[in-house]
């Protein structure tokens, strides 16, 4: 940790530029406790020094490296002018979406801060919001179109951001509904093996999407909710030969519906309604030889107005950072061993 400056020799390609902090920030908000900001943005930039001296930060290293440190602090500045507070979490996404953006790899004018400070829904003092620039972009694109696709691996936030959406959705009287669906697969489980009632036999596969509500929703209005119909948790065979008016419609796991099924879902859209359908196509549960409905649409549905397919990857993955890593080992051990994802 660089916190005094120390010698330098002088280089013909290394420039410094300096940052000023404004009074109104104190510098453990820009720094972190115990310097845990200024180690993340140290660990990311090997190559360049950076000092600290009261409300100055100085960064020396290459043109390319220091321009970037600069927009790390103004884009952290941005969001602390908020009132929201930076993370670890947060810096590192902010220099992976800037770094991004310097490389080609992402298009758009999007900032990190106006990733990180779009709130979505706020309850019991917690605020939902993207945290990449793909789950912004997914975000946005649920706003603009009626049916959206949210595909991606595990833990990219596709199935709770849409969620969040829905619950604003129904807070500011867009709709007047929430119905959340599955298609009743297990992950090599099948239902008739569990204990119960039909109804108590769907519940455990359907309580994800409780215990997202459950972060959305003070819990003692979700049962009231639900016996008045206002929010819907269903078994997708429950769907069949409904139409759906003025609803927000979530399909949740739906690389394990087969193509008729996800045609008769498709087909269930009323009226001021809006459909989200999320899915990992390379975690498909589907008995052997069966076809999965979210490989299949997208070959089908692709450039129809008014649909959008959201990609999302492991880089969006918003849970422990090793499932990240873990996503990652399986895409490269499967392209090296020439396995396809299962149908």
């Amino acid at each position: 940790m660089n916190r005094t400056p120390t010698a330098q020799q002088p280089s013909q390609d290394r420039t410094t530029a300096r940052i000023t902090v404004p009074a109104k920030h104190p510098m453990v908000t820009v720094l972190g406790s115990g310097d845990s900001l200024l180690r993340v943005i140290e660990t990311a930039f090997p190559s360049a020094d950076i000092h600290v001296r009261g409300n100055e930060i100085s960064a020396s290293g290459s043109a390319a490296d220091v321009a970037l440190i600069q927009r790390v602090f103004d884009e952290m500045m941005l969001v602390l002018r908020t009132g929201q507070p930076m993370t670890e979490d947060a810096v590192e996404r902010s220099i992976a979406m800037l770094k991004a953006s310097e490389n080609g790899v992402a298009d758009g004018q999007e900032t990190p801060a106006e990733v990180l400070t779009q709130n979505i829904l706020s309850n019991r003092g917690r605020t939902i919001r993207p945290k990449t620039l793909n789950q912004k972009r997914y975000v946005d694109a649920i706003d603009k179109h009626t049916v959206v696709f949210g595909i991606g691996p595990a833990g990219t936030g596709k199935t709770y951001l849409a969620m969040a959406k829905a619950v604003q959705a129904l807070q500011s009287k867009q709709v007047t509904r929430i119905i959340l669906t599955r298609p009743a697969v297990e992950a090599g489980e099948r239902l008739g093996f569990l204990p119960g009632t039909l109804y108590e036999k769907i519940d455990p596969y359907l309580r994800p999407l409780y215990d997202a509500l459950h972060d959305m929703l003070d819990p003692e209005s979700i049962p009231r909710l639900m016996a008045a119909g206002t929010i819907e948790v269903a078994p997708l065979a429950y769907m069949r030969g409904r139409t759906l008016n003025d609803a927000f419609i979530i399909l949740d796991e739906a690389q394990n519906t087969s193509p008729e099924q996800m045609k008769m879902f498709l087909t269930r859209l009323g009226f001021d309604s809006k459909i989200v359908i999320t899915g990992d196509v390379t975690q498909v549960d589907l008995p052997g030889g069966t076809k999965s409905g979210l490989r299949q649409v997208q070959d089908i549905l692709e450039g129809v107005d008014d649909v959008h397919f959201s990609h999302l990857s492991s880089q969006d993955v918003v849970r422990h950072k090793l499932v990240g890593r873990i996503v990652d080992a399986y895409e490269k051990y499967d392209s090296r061993t020439g396995n396809e994802p299962r149908h």
